[in-house]
């Protein structure tokens, strides 16, 4: 929404026609005979190898899924394998020219491609570095297996069995392998050689490799990212909103100049034709052909082409001039990788979608047999040759099976040992308040910025000589949340922040005024109306090492990007064993007077998924000290914030919201009133009934009620409100979320169980109905109240003398609604 970019009328209503250009399909041609100019005898040789080295290895995959052993040597094994056998070419093609600063990401499908760009790694790194990256990587553990049984003076040699040993004992879920078994067969990487996460999700590397080519570009990282998916992936909305974010023109028209152009991704699209069982063209896609996609996306139509995936040659030279474009900043780019798999979906799948007269088709074209004869012809390597690199690569990889599935040398991960082994790296619990040393990108010293001046003349607490301070005087949630958003920004160079209407407005609900005239673009921008692309590259930029702060606008908006929050965001952590960190900060609005779709409390879907830190702070005090202590951590926090109450100023801090910086622990509750009659837990906005409700029991009834406000949902520390239980023998919960599945009932089945002997009364729940949210006329119908606060303890509790409820909080009133689902 920057004003300087006039929406001229006249230009938009002038007529016309759009032109494309011409869009190269299968344009390369030559042979091995016509390069031997460009490449070396050897490198010719070594496309053949890595190829054929990709092709033994799925061969083996495909035989003990299959018939349960692989050479002589059985061995059952249950998990995935999803194979690309016939893609060869595509893969090694693809590796050739990539240096460990170039990224790739994959799918589900992508062992050939980590092998790949694996082997293309270890040809470009010196022996000396080489034995550095074994060294150290997990203590040496697998070099010290491969050196033992797989001995060789051979630098290179030994770098290629420790590839090879780390991926398949990832994918048979040893402890040896480079994740210790939790990402296996669809979810393996090695970061050392610049091969980032596979994804089981189709079309989930779209959005994640964005956001690392994101992140190189705003830091200045060298290389580029290539993101590998399937022709079916074209489906998915993630992908096609990653082609958008990519390419947004603001990365041309409105970054500074030395980070002006688009981002240094190639959309690798590896286009065997099938989507599971579904035949993309024609059947479950409309594209025909589907390089001329690029063409709805930019004006340079992300220079996309067709290749022929079964042609090495023809793969290396496109890849070789996307990448050359990408580092001019001329991306993003796309290529439409034709080539075809052998095998089925999985190995379970018999292929009864296709006919065998089209396998056989495609198997008599086979890359690997083609480019052989190719250097036959060429007098490169003859029969022999051919045959002595077989029998190497099937004899290696005999032995590397044999170590796999050898308990004493591979063992699984021992959880008998260590029960709480992955529990331990569910989380990092790291404070990093900086993730690069270098000083931060800003327009002006923070003390400058008029924001930071406007709020220094506020009051920090809500009531001076005893009555409350105007709105337009006090210190509100908000000017916490800019606080702590602009100390970090003024702390960690990596931190960026983006999500719809961030820049130039200041945020959906005024949050982040100020922040456009201190940070420069590539720091705060405004992102496209995309969701999933919105959390899917802040996975990916914290992955490569940034810290980023993204929002959606309303909680509702959490669907758009569920696997992106859910399988990317949460997981990624535990699936990497602890290699990798994800330091980003998810905020999310709930929603006020907009109904059914933009009005809802989720955090208990977020508190549901493993992984995830939850925070819902509901006063300024502890919004600013929790999105301190979000923002200088290394793990994914969702952090609520209601629009109710984003004016709200202090009211529980006598002293105010102190000026410096401070932190308050993720999962700690707190008492903002004691009591020791009775325990009301609160989570979010709801506090401002709740201590209503309190003040009725008090004045009407003598009831003190003590109020804790969670502050947090995950983690949780029970020790505080088992104390108040304890204290007071009595619990109701309140929060905004409707009461089914809500992490409330979560909350009082733990007090039933940690502290039953204590209860008076058994824990009671009051949340919204489980209805859909009205019009906001109708939201004292939907929304707990202080009345139903008052109605479910004198029904369920602790009889009220005299008190006449408002609404029906009866046991028989609960039976019939859940006969009738609501």
């Amino acid at each position: 929404m920057p004003k300087n970019q006039y929406v001229d009328p006249n230009e938009l209503r002038k007529s016309g026609y759009l032109k494309f250009k011409d869009i190269p399909l299968n344009q390369y041609k030559k042979t091995v005979s016509e390069v031997r100019g460009e490449y070396t005898d050897e490198e010719l040789v070594r496309i053949f190898n890595d190829m054929y080295v990709i092709r033994e290895f799925e061969t083996m995959l495909n035989s003990i899924k299959r018939e349960g052993s692989y050479n002589g040597v059985a061995y059952d094994n249950p998990g995935p394998a999803h194979l690309s056998m016939g893609q060869e070419a595509a893969a090694v093609g693809q590796a050739f020219h990539l240096t460990i600063d170039d990224y790739i990401f994959g799918s589900h499908r992508s062992h050939g491609e980590i092998i790949a760009k694996g082997l293309s790694a270890i040809n470009k790194l010196s022996d000396e570095e080489l034995m550095n990256i074994m060294k150290e990587f997990d203590n040496g553990r697998i070099l010290s297996i491969v050196e033992k049984y797989l001995p060789t003076d051979n630098v290179k040699d030994l770098a290629e069995s420790f590839l090879l040993y780390g991926i398949l004992a990832e994918i048979f879920a040893r402890d040896t392998g480079f994740t210790h078994g939790l990402g296996g067969s669809m979810h393996a990487f090695f970061l050392p050689f610049g091969i980032y996460p596979n994804n089981a999700i189709v079309g989930g590397s779209g959005p994640v490799a964005t956001g690392a080519a994101l992140y190189k570009k705003c830091n200045k990282k060298p290389g580029i990212v290539i993101a590998n998916f399937g022709d079916g992936s074209l489906g998915c909305g993630p992908v096609l909103e990653s082609l958008n974010f990519a390419a947004m023109d603001q990365y041309r028209m409105l970054w500074e100049d030395e980070y002006k152009g688009g981002l240094p991704i190639l959309f690798n699209v590896m286009n065997n034709t099938y989507g599971m069982g579904g035949q993309t063209n024609g059947e479950t896609m409309a594209y025909g052909i589907l390089a001329r996609l690029g063409a709805g996306v930019t004006e340079s139509q992300l220079h996309s082409e067709r290749v022929d995936g079964y042609n090495p040659l023809a793969v290396i030279d496109a890849t070789k001039r996307k990448k050359e474009l990408l580092l001019k900043g001329e991306g993003p780019a796309m290529l439409d990788v034709v080539t075809y798999r052998f095998g089925g979906h999985s190995p379970s799948d018999a292929s009864t979608y296709r006919t065998k007269e089209e396998i056989a088709a495609w198997e008599e074209q086979d890359s690997i047999k083609e480019y052989s004869a190719q250097l036959a012809a060429a007098g490169v390597l003859g029969e022999d040759g051919t045959v002595a690199i077989k029998e190497r690569i099937i004899k290696k990889l005999t032995e590397i099976v044999k170590l796999c599935i050898n308990d004493e040398i591979s063992p699984r991960m021992d959880l008998n040992a260590c029960p709480t082994r992955i529990a331990d790296i569910m989380y990092s619990n790291e404070s990093k308040p900086a993730l690069d040393d270098r000083k931060p990108d800003v327009n002006m010293p923070y003390e400058e910025n008029p924001r930071v001046a406007q709020i220094a003349k506020k009051e920090r607490y809500a009531f001076k000589n005893g009555k409350p301070v105007s709105k337009n005087q006090a210190y509100q949630l908000r000017d916490g949340i800019f606080e702590a958003v602009a100390h970090a920004f003024y702390t960690d160079p990596t931190l960026i922040a983006y999500g719809e209407d961030n820049r130039d407005w200041g945020g959906a609900f005024a949050a982040y005024r100020g922040l456009t005239e201190a940070l420069p673009y590539h720091r705060f921008f405004n992102a496209p109306i995309s969701e999933a692309a919105i959390v899917g590259t802040a996975v990916g930029y914290a992955m490569c090492g940034g810290r980023a702060l993204v929002e959606l606008m309303y909680c509702d908006f959490i669907g758009r990007a569920g696997d992106e929050v859910f399988n990317q965001l949460a997981k990624w952590q535990a699936m990497s064993s602890g290699l990798l960190k994800m330091p980003v900060v998810l905020r999310i609005s709930v929603g006020s007077k907009y109904g059914a779709q933009h009005s809802q409390d989720w955090t208990s879907l977020t508190a549901h998924i493993p992984g995830l830190k939850v925070c819902f702070p509901a006063t300024p005090y502890d919004a600013k000290g929790l999105l301190n202590t979000a923002l200088s951590g290394t793990d994914p926090v969702i952090f609520f914030e209601s629009q109710r109450i984003y004016d709200v100023g202090e009211q529980f801090h006598e002293e105010g919201v102190p000026e410096g910086y401070y932190e308050i622990p993720i999962g700690e509750p707190d008492i903002k009133r004691e009591g020791k009659d009775i325990t009301i837990l609160n989570i979010g906005a709801s506090l401002y009934r709740v201590l209503p409700a309190a003040d009725r029991l008090k004045n009407e009834f003598g009831i003190e009620a003590e109020v804790v406000d969670a502050r947090s949902l995950v983690p949780f520390n029970y020790d505080l409100l088992l104390e108040s239980v304890k204290k007071t023998g009595r619990l109701v919960l309140v929060s905004d979320a409707c009461e089914r599945g809500s992490f409330l009932n979560d909350i009082a089945r733990n007090i039933t169980e940690l502290a039953f002997d204590y209860l008076d009364a058994p824990p009671v729940v009051v949340g919204a109905k489980n209805w859909i949210t009205p019009a906001y006329e109708l939201d004292n119908y939907f929304f707990p109240q202080a009345s139903w606060i008052l109605d479910a303890i004198n029904e369920k509790i602790l009889p009220l003398k005299g008190y006449v409820p408002v609404s029906n909080q009866t046991n028989a009133q609960q039976i019939e609604e859940a006969k009738k689902g609501i």
